[in-house]
């Protein structure tokens, strides 16, 4: 379980408010592929093509499964999910894109919008995991923007894949490398299935909803 702080801090005016600064997911791509075309070899800007390419495959390769589309049929009212990222984050680059491709066949009943993590630090900081500021992180929000679930920043299987790689100097250094190995033998099947559980629990509102 992917432990998050904090929750309780920002109302639903305050959601409705940052959904309302979030940029669409065009938006996001074409700011990534801007940041890409800058080849920075420096900083985390370095990151970003790389990470242009993961979405870009995703994009191309990634199908809703059955189950899933199973699930957003039963969805009643409409869900915001408000997706705290960065372009340069790697796992933002394995998630978001199957985020996208998920609202797209939704029909409508999942409106996704993406907002950066450095320009709204409050934002982050009242849903941290752990004391981390760890990205990329989904708030599910109802028709009325009530706080319906949270997720991130990455499937519960791969967070203790971290943990554990992190936890052992032979491994720590190069943990970034097996999680991205993990995410490709993976194919999207749990980002898939923790993101079944957040659409169910938003069929009402879950104050304490961790998934």
């Amino acid at each position: 379980m992917n432990q998050v702080r904090n929750i309780h801090q920002l109302t639903k005016f305050e959601y409705k408010s940052y959904f309302e600064q979030a940029v669409d997911f065009d938006s996001y791509l074409n700011k990534m592929q801007e940041e890409a075309a800058l080849k920075s070899e420096e900083g985390l800007l370095s990151y970003v093509p790389m990470n242009l390419q993961r979405v870009t495959r995703i994009l191309k390769t990634y199908e809703v499964s059955s189950s899933l589309l199973e699930t957003i049929e039963q969805i009643q009212h409409k869900i915001y999910w408000l997706v705290i990222t960065e372009n340069w984050c790697g796992d933002a680059a394995q998630i978001i894109p199957v985020m996208h491709k998920i609202a797209q066949s939704a029909g409508g009943k999942i409106n996704l919008k993406l907002i950066y993590r450095d320009e709204h630090l409050p934002l982050i900081d009242a849903h941290l995991t752990g004391s981390s500021r760890s990205i990329p992180k989904l708030i599910q929000l109802d028709t009325h923007f009530n706080l319906t679930a949270i997720w991130g920043p990455r499937p519960n299987d791969a967070q203790q894949l971290v943990v554990e790689l992190k936890n052992n100097p032979a491994t720590a250094d190069k943990y970034s490398e097996e999680l991205h190995k993990w995410y490709a033998q993976n194919k999207q099947t749990y980002i898939e299935r923790d993101l079944i559980k957040a659409i169910q629990k938003g069929s009402a509102l879950c104050a304490d909803c961790f998934i």
